[in-house]
């Protein structure tokens, strides 16, 4: 017993140098490979949220809009007591000059992306309309434009 012992104390196997550093060599590799993939999920995640909050804040709007016959852009005070779970600071609200029947949400993701929702309540051109630039100057179009 005591020489299978010392047999295996005086046995110098294990890993080369160069075998561990073939390991390591892997492993950067894997971690080069995920950390893009990781970053571009964030990204989306925090795109996918944005749009979530302005199509929220848009139901908010249309409820308003149902019982007051006009949009809101009190979004404090009004809104909030509709749909207090959006942080209505992050959204500007903004109501056609001309009337209130149109209104136009935007929201800038944490990515740094900007989105705009605008809805028409009524007339010729009533309807959803997305964008992704600001409510004036914005291409806004009523297909999923990305979202």
């Amino acid at each position: 017993m005591i020489g299978l012992i010392r047999s295996r104390l005086g046995n110098d196997e294990g890993f080369t140098l160069v075998e561990l550093m073939v390991v390591v060599l892997i492993i950067a590799i894997l971690v080069a490979i995920a950390i893009p993939t990781f970053l571009g999920a964030r990204t989306s995640a925090q795109d996918r949220a944005a749009q979530s909050n302005l199509r929220n804040a848009l139901t908010a709007e249309k409820v308003f809009y149902v019982d007051n016959e006009a949009y809101s852009d009190n979004a404090a005070a009004e809104l909030d007591a509709i749909e207090p779970s959006i942080d209505w600071a992050s959204i500007t609200v903004t109501l056609n000059a001309l009337n209130d029947q149109d209104v136009c949400l935007l929201i800038t993701s944490s990515s740094g992306t900007v989105f705009a929702l605008k809805d028409v309540a009524s007339g010729v051109g009533a309807g959803t309309f997305y964008g992704q630039t600001d409510c004036a100057g914005a291409t806004f179009t009523t297909a999923d434009a990305g979202w």
